[in-house]
């Protein structure tokens, strides 16, 4: 559905769609609407649908949808003034009535449908969502050449087309207050097409489904592309910490990215943006439950089923047709436990109910599994002499399998692989009935330990569903433990399962939705990527671009002023590279050039050793260096090397070489036993560097190192400290910022206190240098600061340039003020048309390197 597909749709929404987005270039000056919607995006709406016998369709709401459910109450509990829906109808609608269904569904039920041509649609939902994504993120690959779950790029390109259908009818009514909330594996890639739109727009996603480990999920050839959906959201919530430590990983092993927990929260940085992880089992609509338990109609089949199953042990099963649910594990284990003690079998009393929903998708192994299943249950009959398993192959209602749970001894839930999988709270609750008092029900519950809902269920019995033996004999355990057992145990999952509902697990996502939307409100935002690669920068409001008309009005009334320059990145194209890159001699001619005046005190502020810089710049006579981050310093090249102490290097070796004796040999067992790291060894420092080893790996190594050399070098003046894939052990009190400190009052000592501070730099080393020009300025209120990082990215300098070539602009700028006068560069400046913040960003912004 594209803008204006709907001639009514505004008039529609007008009383809720004033100073939308997708009105802002309206002459409208209608106020604007400033309460907040929340638009719950999910693969079909809550409703249940009804056609006519004239063609046309009576609508209702599911009162079983879960969404639906999760939503009442939203709008009195929260800052929400309006939920909003928008998803596929369950059934299909055709052209001629879409518009006109389209407008009831939003005046009736504020749904919008999703409409979807029925060949993408096809391959969209039963191709990639149930052939491909279902199986992947329930850890199964497709070895086989002729399995279904091969990727196929065709329905790959219905996914997209799917969501950019979603995508268009949330951009036809989103406004600048709005909520967006996702859900499931079906819409990964909304949150990128919605802030390829809006970059600033608020939205979460929850999945409903596992997520996969990173071996598993990086077999997947867009597995980028569904990374990035994810991140684009403000806050993504799992079930499980197991699924959010899976996507954690994928997202460190395949982009590179680190995460934190902060305050209780799991965080990751994602081009400035602050994306959290939320870790929030879904609850159930308790009061639903009891409603349906109170209705003659389950009352009756109650009844009916007491009646029938009358001194039986009647087990359940609750399950999909799905080849992860593992139902035939569950017969076998029932044949292996009725085995092995006969005289439950010899009764007849144990029975399995076991009912299965019709399966949602045809593949084979649907196909193969469903045979499994009934070819199970005819062997435990032959086998035990008896029908010990029922299965209940249809689509049961919800007072009939609510009358099932409640006459029943215990609940078997044995998937291989699942998300959160309510049954198990489900039983709970009819188990409890219409009381309130769980001590005087009970209930047994035998649970697989690869299901969503498990941690949450303490009172349960936990198996491997693999193992049939444990399978069995939990079974034998859960039908022969003590009422007093039960009753502790059902008044434990009771009391948890009435408290965590699932309208508890909405307000508190949305709370949670709310808080981490704040920041990114007040940082401006770019555009970054192209397609599904699509990303947002995020900066602070204060970050602007440094142009040299800005610079030079700074510095053309300064006497003196400090130029402190990093080099790697900075005056060079390279990055964090150990490879020798001597200066162009471009940047050799500008530096000797601004270090002729008595205005500029130039330094260069580099993790390089003072060998490499000495002789690199042996052409600049009047060049201050500092190298290894600011341990050997000199003010030209007729001053002698000094450490920051005022040592020379001689004097301070035998202390280096102490400390270095004593670190190497613990680096080279770490760096042996690591594959993918190496040493390095400078004159001052030792760096530990483990960029290409395996990344949980090389973390874990790097934590344990840490712990090893701070026990070990407790005596010793020395710091150690984790950077980006690196450890290093370093004098103590040695870093950029000390090094500035250190130029600063040289320079206060030879002639006076600058006036301006011109310091550039491009990695997470040269933050240092930002933080301690700002503690400067608070103390000096009359400095100029001139902060520059190179590359767009989240930073403490307050300016920043796209480029070392834009450096080398600034550094042109200066020069051509000495040499020609201000009036006629300024004239010189100006004339050059500034280039649009779009084209400069087509690329990614520089890694920040240690």
């Amino acid at each position: 559905m594209h803008r204006g597909s709907f001639q009514n749709l505004q008039d529609l929404l007008a009383p809720c769609n004033q100073g939308s987005r997708v009105e802002e270039d309206s002459d409208d000056e209608t106020p604007e609407d400033t309460s907040s919607r929340l638009i719950v995006v999910s693969n079909q709406l809550p409703l249940k649908a009804t056609r006519n016998e004239d063609g046309t369709y009576s609508f209702e709401w599911d009162k079983d949808a879960l969404l639906q459910q999760a939503m009442e109450g939203m709008t009195e509990s929260s800052e929400v003034s309006k939920v909003m829906f928008i998803g596929q109808l369950p059934v299909a609608i055709g052209d001629d009535q879409q518009e006109e269904i389209s407008a009831q569904l939003l005046q009736d039920f504020q749904c919008l449908p999703v409409f979807l041509p029925k060949m993408v649609k096809e391959a969209f939902y039963q191709g990639m969502c149930k052939k491909i994504m279902w199986p992947l993120f329930h850890y199964v690959l497709p070895l086989s050449p002729q399995s279904d779950a091969r990727y196929n790029p065709a329905y790959w390109q219905s996914y997209i087309a799917a969501n950019r259908k979603f995508a268009d009818v949330v951009i036809e009514i989103l406004k600048e207050s709005d909520f967006v909330w996702a859900h499931d594996y079906h819409l990964l890639l909304l949150p990128t097409l919605l802030r390829k739109k809006f970059n600033t727009v608020r939205c979460g996603f929850f999945l409903h489904s596992p997520f996969p480990s990173s071996e598993m999920f990086r077999a997947f050839p867009m597995r980028a592309e569904l990374l990035r959906g994810l991140l684009n959201a403000d806050l993504v919530g799992f079930h499980t910490f197991d699924y959010a430590r899976h996507f954690l990983s994928c997202c460190s092993r395949m982009l590179g990215l680190e995460f934190e927990s902060k305050r209780g929260s799991i965080e990751l940085e994602y081009f400035g943006r602050r994306v959290r992880m939320r870790i929030s089992p879904v609850g159930l609509q308790v009061s639903r439950f009891k409603e349906v338990l109170a209705s003659q109609e389950c009352i009756a089949k109650q009844e009916e089923l007491q009646e029938k199953y009358k001194d039986k042990i009647v087990l359940v099963g609750v399950d999909d047709m799905d080849p992860f649910k593992g139902i035939d594990l569950k017969i076998q284990a029932l044949k292996a436990m009725l085995q092995a003690h006969p005289e439950l079998a010899d009764d007849q009393r144990v029975v399995l109910i076991q009912v299965c929903n019709p399966a949602r998708s045809n593949t084979k192994e649907v196909i193969e599994m469903r045979e499994s299943v009934l070819q199970e249950a005819q062997r435990i009959k032959e086998d035990v002499g008896y029908e010990a398993v029922e299965i209940w192959e249809r689509s049961v209602p919800l007072h009939e399998r609510a009358a099932l749970y409640s006459i029943s001894t215990a609940c078997l839930v044995t998937a291989t692989r699942d998300g959160m999988n309510l049954v198990p709270y489900e039983y709970v609750v009819c188990r409890q009935g219409m009381t309130d008092d769980s001590n005087v029900s009970h209930s047994m519950l035998v649970v697989s330990e690869f299901v969503g809902c498990t941690p949450s269920l303490c009172g349960a019995i936990r198996i491997n569903p693999w193992s049939i033996k444990d399978t069995a004999d939990a079974i034998h355990r859960a039908v022969t433990m003590s009422l007093p057992e039960r009753t502790m145990r059902h008044d434990q999952h009771y009391r948890y399962i009435n408290k965590h509902t699932v309208s508890y697990w909405a307000r508190n996502f949305f709370t949670a939705l709310s808080n981490v939307c704040e920041e990114i409100q007040s940082m401006r935002c770019y555009g970054l990527g192209f397609g599904l690669s699509f990303r947002v920068v995020a900066l602070q409001s204060h970050f602007k671009l440094l142009e040299p008309t800005n610079l030079l009005h700074a510095y053309e009334n300064c006497k003196r002023v400090a130029i402190l320059l990093d080099y790697d990145g900075t005056l060079t194209s390279e990055r964090g590279c150990s490879l020798p890159i001597p200066p162009s001699p471009q940047v050799e001619a500008l530096l000797n050039s601004l270090t002729r005046t008595n205005r500029n005190t130039v330094y260069i502020i580099s993790g390089r050793g003072r060998q490499e810089l000495s002789e690199w710049f042996s052409k600049v006579p009047n060049l201050g260096l500092a190298s290894e981050h600011g341990n050997f310093c000199r003010r030209n090249s007729s001053s002698p090397w000094q450490t920051i102490s005022g040592l020379g290097p001689d004097e301070v070796q035998p202390m280096v070489e102490a400390w270095k004796r004593v670190t190497k040999p613990i680096l080279e067992s770490y760096a042996e036993s690591t594959d993918g790291s190496f040493i390095q060894d400078k004159e001052s420092a030792m760096v530990w560097h483990f960029h290409d080893a395996d990344p949980d790996f090389g973390n874990w190594q790097a934590k344990e190192l840490v712990t090893h050399l701070e026990d070990l070098l407790a005596d010793q003046p020395v710091d150690i400290s984790v950077g980006q894939f690196t450890v290093e052990v370093k004098p103590k009190g040695i870093s950029k910022g000390v090094a500035v400190e250190h130029v600063i009052e040289k320079m206060e000592e030879d002639g006076g206190f600058p006036d301006m501070v011109l310091c550039v730099g491009d990695d997470r080393s040269d933050e240092e240098m930002y933080i301690k020009l700002e503690e400067l300025s608070r103390k000096h209120r009359e400095l100029k600061v001139m902060a520059c990082t190179v590359g767009q990215k989240p930073s403490r300098a307050a300016f920043y340039v796209n480029d070392h070539q834009e450096v080398i602009d600034l550094l042109k700028a200066l020069e051509s003020w000495e040499e020609i006068g201000h009036k006629t560069l300024h004239r010189r400046v100006k004339s050059v048309p500034a280039v649009p913040l779009e084209l400069v960003m087509e690329t990614d912004p520089a890694p920040m390197h240690e």
